[in-house]
């Protein structure tokens, strides 16, 4: 349900834009170029400040507690929105809800990893992404749907009103889920620790066993605490910037770019609000479906391959998508749907290979002791970088058109030279084991290439 909201305020406002650009007297709020760009970084930057300071407080009360009381952010946000009489005010609520689905895209994926089985964490944690993108596709749907029976200028509101119903369901839904082990047993509540791991484990043996693991990283850690360590220690320092660069290359593939806006960029191409937003329910259904592939994928090749195709197809699809808005000109029906193809080409291969696997990076990467922080850290990183391409992507594809797709082409190529040179591989392993790993390899030197061939 977390990520059902998250996935649910994020897609909501490619529907509610085309409405929302239209004048007070429409029944809008007039938004511009400016204004549209930040009605939309609002909720993505604030988002950077929810990851961040949810990151810290769910290493001192909880995965499980923090995020009860984000639902109730989540609720007050999407009534807000819903609400807003201006400009002004809807950038303040978003805001608002940004923080919230800043504080779940941290939570979620961490708190899921910690009650998974090693053998199953790439699958149950991926299964937030699956949820991600099927809240975008419940927006998409209505938002169409909503546009289609409504004569009312103000749908939009309704559109964002809904946002609240995964709110409370996730409110509610968390009263009846245990408390994560790792993190009730590096408070030292062993006992309670214990107790979950014999609810969610298949046998006593598996519980007794992982239990005995953590209980043993923990002892390790006792004499290391504290945020000074991401400092001192090199190889947490490189995990910190591998997960800033992570977040870069995912945001830059341009994916919630083509989330938010491309009713807008369809309606260049000469198609009507409607089907536009009619093409966007294409988005959805490809996210999915990608999202599954992608899941099955996980559990059979390596973390750093599938990244690293990802993006390579994902340069590949930009630069069709920029030769097909140079090649046609003119508005066109034909030119609307190669360019439709080219973003669900992108939207395919991003949502496959690129997007779940970061989420899923997020949530093993780092160590137990601060892995709050520095989840919160990174996450908050990578809602800035998508704060930055939602507020600038509008205004370059204003004033440059199709050379947009090209840089955006250009900018991928990097993220996979990063990608290739400094990503460990961290499938088939146990929290615990992993970060033993990743503690040797890192702080002796190795790089992402090395790490790679070191797994047996």
């Amino acid at each position: 349900m977390g990520a059902l909201a998250f996935g649910y305020d994020t897609g909501v406002i490619s529907g509610a834009l085309p409405f929302m650009i239209r004048p007070p007297s429409q029944g809008g709020l007039g938004l511009t170029p400016l204004t549209e760009g930040l009605v939309t970084s609002s909720l993505v930057l604030a988002a950077a400040v929810g990851s961040l300071v949810c990151g810290h407080f769910t290493d001192r009360y909880g995965r499980r507690d923090s995020l009860i009381v984000l639902s109730l952010v989540f609720l007050v946000g999407a009534v807000g929105t819903a609400m807003a009489p201006s400009i002004p005010a809807m950038v303040a609520m978003r805001a608002v809800l940004g923080f919230a689905v800043g504080g779940a895209s941290a939570l979620v994926p961490m708190f899921i990893s910690e009650m998974a089985p090693a053998g199953r964490r790439a699958t149950l944690v991926s299964q937030n992404e699956m949820m991600i993108v099927t809240g975008q596709l419940i927006a998409y749907v209505l938002n169409a749907v909503l546009a289609v029976v409504s004569d009312s200028p103000a749908i939009w509101r309704v559109m964002l009103l809904i946002a609240g119903v995964p709110a409370l369901l996730l409110g509610s839904g968390l009263f009846f889920v245990p408390r994560s082990p790792r993190w009730l047993a590096s408070k030292g509540r062993h006992e309670e620790a214990r107790q979950v791991l014999d609810l969610i484990r298949s046998s006593d043996t598996q519980a007794r066993k992982e239990m005995a693991q953590i209980i043993e990283n923990n002892d390790e850690e006792e004499n290391r605490k504290g945020w000074g360590d991401v400092f001192r220690e090199r190889w947490m320092r490189r995990l910190l910037l591998i997960g800033i660069g992570l977040g870069f290359a995912a945001q830059f593939t341009g994916v919630n770019a083509f989330m938010y806006f491309t009713p807008i960029i369809l309606r260049q191409t000469g198609m009507q609000t409607e089907a536009a937003l009619t093409a966007m329910i294409g988005n959805g259904l490809v996210a999915v479906a990608a999202t599954f592939a992608g899941i099955w994928m996980m559990n059979r090749y390596p973390r750093r391959t599938m990244f690293m195709g990802g993006l390579g197809a994902v340069v590949l699809a930009h630069m069709a998508l920029g030769t097909v808005l140079l090649l046609f000109p003119a508005a066109s029906m034909t030119k609307s749907l190669l360019a439709l193809a080219c973003i669900l080409l992108a939207l395919l291969f991003i949502q496959m290979m690129v997007s779940p696997l970061y989420w899923l990076l997020m949530s093993e990467l780092f160590p137990m002791r601060v892995r709050g922080a520095l989840t919160g850290l990174s996450v908050a990183a990578q809602w800035i970088f998508n704060a930055t391409a939602s507020f600038i992507f509008p205004i370059m594809l204003h004033a440059m058109g199709a050379a947009t797709f090209f840089g955006f082409a250009a900018i991928n190529a990097c993220s996979l030279l990063f990608v290739m040179k400094c990503l460990p591989e961290t499938k088939g392993m146990t929290l615990e084991a992993l970060e033993r790993y990743l503690e040797k390899t890192l702080g002796a030197g190795a790089t992402g290439g090395d790490n790679l061939r070191r797994v047996s």
